[in-house]
């Protein structure tokens, strides 16, 4: 029986939401990345929104009647999954696709899951999860664009970018020192090179080039992480803080790329904007054991899909 509104009217039909969480494939000394084997459980799954324990406000108004409660709360949550090499050309060539509308989505790594079936009006919300050292969830709020001289699974560096005329004075290429985020990636991942000095001179500037000129340095999720980070510590996920410094790696290098995309997308007059957010998790039961990352990254999305449009933004 179809939901009736207040006034005993049928409601309209409302679309579920849509989320695309992505993990990150093999390298150094994981063959399965601990990501992976948090996200991959959640795919082709779909989660149902608790009716709120409080009233909850939406574009200002103050949502109490029963009925549109009913409404809220009523859209199911269909989340599918994707395994992201751990290389900066995969990454290029992947998250742009992943906010187009339709999306464009490359076919499974793994050969236990189906593909992804493209929801044509595109992802709602797009959550990266990425692997870090021992210790706890890491709820990331900016990406960065430069910065990126550790090399990839494969050995390869990311692009270089061209240096302006007023910048190719300073001998740092416009780099600053690796940040404490940075020094622990470089430590964990000891076993890969990073670019050394060539005749004495600084690595050149890597990053994000050609087609991304026009964005920032530094962009900022629109999401509340504060909020989100407060709630699942309400909700028993104790060990978990949020982050302004993914790392300057892939996992960071996958969030300034998603992020400018969903940028690129909501530009456009006739296009949505897809939500954008990155968690980084500790290697399996250090301390977190998977089973409780993947149950982070659900009342993550349920919180995130679940209250108001309000919840989604920063203020």
């Amino acid at each position: 029986m179809p939901a009736l509104d207040a006034n005993g009217l049928s409601a309209p039909e409302v679309r579920p939401y849509r989320v695309l969480i992505t993990g990150f494939g093999p390298f150094h000394r994981y063959q399965v990345n601990p990501s992976w084997l948090a996200v991959k459980p959640l795919h082709n799954t779909i989660l149902n929104i608790d009716p709120p324990a409080e009233p909850i406000t939406v574009e200002d108004r103050l949502v109490t009647a029963e009925a549109d409660i009913h409404t809220l709360t009523t859209r199911d949550i269909h989340l599918s999954t994707l395994q992201v090499p751990v290389t900066y050309e995969d990454v290029l060539a992947i998250v742009p696709g992943l906010h187009a509308r339709p999306p464009i989505i490359p076919p499974a790594v793994d050969p236990d899951l189906p593909n992804i079936i493209p929801p044509p009006d595109g992802f709602d919300l797009i959550f990266h999860v990425g692997v870090t050292g021992r210790g706890p969830l890491r709820m990331e709020r900016v990406g960065h664009k430069f910065g990126y001289n550790m090399k990839d699974a494969t050995g390869c560096l990311a692009p270089i970018v061209r240096v302006a005329r007023e910048d190719s004075s300073n001998p740092n290429h416009g780099q600053s020192e690796p940040s404490a985020m940075e020094r622990m990636e470089r430590a964990r991942l000891s076993g890969y090179d990073i670019e050394a000095p060539v005749d004495g001179t600084e690595p050149p500037k890597r990053g994000f080039g050609k087609g991304y000129e026009t964005f920032p340095e530094e962009i900022h999720t629109d999401i509340d992480v504060e909020k989100l980070v407060h709630h699942l510590k309400r909700s028993g996920i104790d060990q978990i803080y949020s982050s302004l410094d993914a790392g300057h790696y892939l996992c960071d290098f996958i969030y300034y790329c998603s992020l400018a995309e969903s940028k690129r997308t909501s530009g456009k007059a006739d296009k949505s904007t897809t939500k954008v957010l990155f968690l980084h998790c500790p290697p399996v039961d250090q301390p977190l054991s998977t089973e409780e990352v993947t149950e982070a990254i659900k009342k993550s999305v349920i919180w995130l899909c679940g209250a108001s449009r309000s919840t989604l933004t920063s203020t």
